[in-house]
């Protein structure tokens, strides 16, 4: 099993959890965050032609727990419901799960996920 992480634009989340959920892989959780990445956030121009920066801009994060023979499906799934072409897309982590537990059943496993 592997946890996909994946870091993206909040207006990409319905069509990320549409392409992942007609794909079959329906579980995910969502938490709002806030971050930034290697262009450390974006410049505005204000009134009068001061600028500002904002270095800490909104994101999504999708945590999924796939089998492993899902795990390239589910990453380009992601990868194509949420780029837009342009700096900030996001980015998506992919580790290892040694086990999991469903709480109700007590299935262990890839009977859990």
């Amino acid at each position: 099993m592997q946890k996909i992480e994946a870091i993206i634009r909040p207006e990409k989340l319905d069509p990320v959890k549409d392409a992942l959920s007609d794909a079959g892989f329906a579980g995910m959780n969502i938490v709002h965050v806030t971050g930034r990445g290697v262009q450390r956030g974006i410049v505005h121009m204000g009134r009068g032609g001061e600028t500002f920066t904002v270095d800490m801009l909104p994101k999504v994060k999708i945590e999924v727990v796939v089998k492993d023979p899902d795990v390239e499906k589910v990453v380009k799934l992601i990868c194509d419901a949420a780029a837009t072409g342009n700096i900030g897309d996001g980015k998506i982590f992919v580790m290892p799960v040694t086990n999991a537990i469903r709480v109700r059943t007590n299935e262990r496993g890839d009977d859990a996920v």
